[in-house]
């Protein structure tokens, strides 16, 4: 159980800490959020629990394929909210257009792998 305290623990500091940088810089703040803090923490918490390699591996590549169609969000959202669009209706408007390109991806990856 501590383990598991410790990970939510360093989880949470991260995007605190990416929320409180904001307040003072969005630089900062875009560069703190576009490391990939999430996937080395996945990475770390896997290993220390035992994963092996080659499953870690296998995260990592299909995180790779992943951050594709994660692009669509940051693209469509500024686009959005320049166009005046309220705040609430653009976020809406560009998490549903990303989630339809992850559904896309990963009916592309399953065929690729099924043909494999």
């Amino acid at each position: 159980m501590g383990q598991f305290a410790l990970k939510v623990l360093v989880s949470a500091l991260v995007v605190v800490a990416v929320a409180e940088i904001a307040k003072r810089s969005t630089a900062w703040a875009a560069a703190l959020a576009s490391l990939p803090l999430t996937s080395l923490l996945a990475f770390a918490w896997l290993h220390v629990d035992g994963t092996e390699p080659e499953r870690i591996a296998r995260l990592a590549t299909d995180i790779l394929w992943m951050v594709l169609p994660s692009l669509v969000l940051f693209i469509l959202l500024p686009v959005l909210l320049r166009a005046g669009l309220a705040f609430w209706l653009s976020l809406f408007l560009a998490c549903a257009a990303t989630a339809l390109a992850y559904g896309g991806v990963l009916l592309v990856l399953d065929r690729v792998r099924g043909q494999g």
